[in-house]
């Protein structure tokens, strides 16, 4: 079989075809065929005119369809890519990392130290001073001592003021006098006293800023010694705490052929 198909091969490399011996075969070919048969082979020809122009129509259409794709692929990856913008994600110490998206972003704290704001000022520049309370004091004469003092039942529209007279001896004249300074509103509501109406006359009277009380012991009537004696005087006030430091008071009688006399002011009590 070896040597077989080494003849072979040597007979078909020793061939040599005869080009003009197959033409001339061909068109002897050509002139017995009968008229069907030369339109038959027309036709093919045609068609296989037809069919070297589309094949070639059809590589033209895929060498250009595979340039084009060279090319656009070319100057896509010749393009810069513009790079994604970085996402920030807020942070949110309420929650955890799967809620960020919805968590609404803190802000951030100042580095500059808040300034302190200004401390208010106040309408007035400075404290009014209280006004001191007088300190009861007993002021004594001879047989007469006195003590004034503004009742602990007075209001902030209303006022009594108080003064206790000690007697030591009988005496047959007695005037009390009580001077109500005028601080505004002031207007009397009354007055009184322990001993007995019948006993003194008694007037209210308006002189140089001041609403004046006064008893005067009638004639023919005794205090009697070894005794205490209260005069009182009512009178409205514009509403508020008033100040009695100017309110004052003077006990005067006549005994022996002499005369005793004793004053001072009011002071708060209760």
């Amino acid at each position: 079989m070896d040597d077989l198909h080494r003849r072979l091969r040597e007979a078909a490399d020793a061939h040599q075809p005869d080009r003009d011996a197959m033409l001339a075969r061909i068109e002897r070919g050509m002139a017995d065929a009968t008229g069907a048969d030369r339109a038959r082979l027309y036709r093919r020809r045609r068609q296989a005119s037809w069919l070297k122009v589309s094949l070639a129509g059809i590589a033209g259409v895929g060498v250009l369809g595979l340039g084009g794709l060279a090319v656009a692929a070319g100057v896509q990856q010749g393009a810069p890519q513009r790079p994604n913008p970085p996402v920030a994600t807020p942070t949110d110490d309420t929650g955890p990392a799967g809620n960020a998206a919805t968590a609404s972003p803190k802000p951030r704290a100042s580095a500059t130290k808040p300034t302190a704001a200004p401390p208010a000022t106040s309408h007035h520049s400075a404290t009014p001073t209280p006004t001191p309370t007088p300190t009861p004091t007993v002021s004594a004469d001879g047989p007469l001592a006195a003590q004034g003092d503004v009742n602990a039942h007075s209001t902030v529209y209303w006022e009594q003021n108080d003064l206790t007279v000690a007697v030591a001896q009988p005496l047959s004249s007695l005037t009390v006098e009580l001077r109500i300074a005028q601080t505004g509103g002031v207007d009397s509501t009354g007055a009184w006293q322990t001993a007995p109406t019948d006993d003194y006359t008694i007037s209210v009277t308006h002189t140089d800023g001041f609403v004046v009380y006064r008893w005067v012991l009638k004639p023919g009537h005794t205090v009697p010694g070894s005794s205490q004696q209260v005069f009182a005087a009512q009178f409205n006030h514009d509403t508020g705490k008033r100040d009695a430091s100017k309110d004052t008071f003077h006990v005067e009688t006549s005994a022996g052929g002499r005369t005793a006399a004793v004053g001072g002011g009011f002071a708060a009590t209760g």
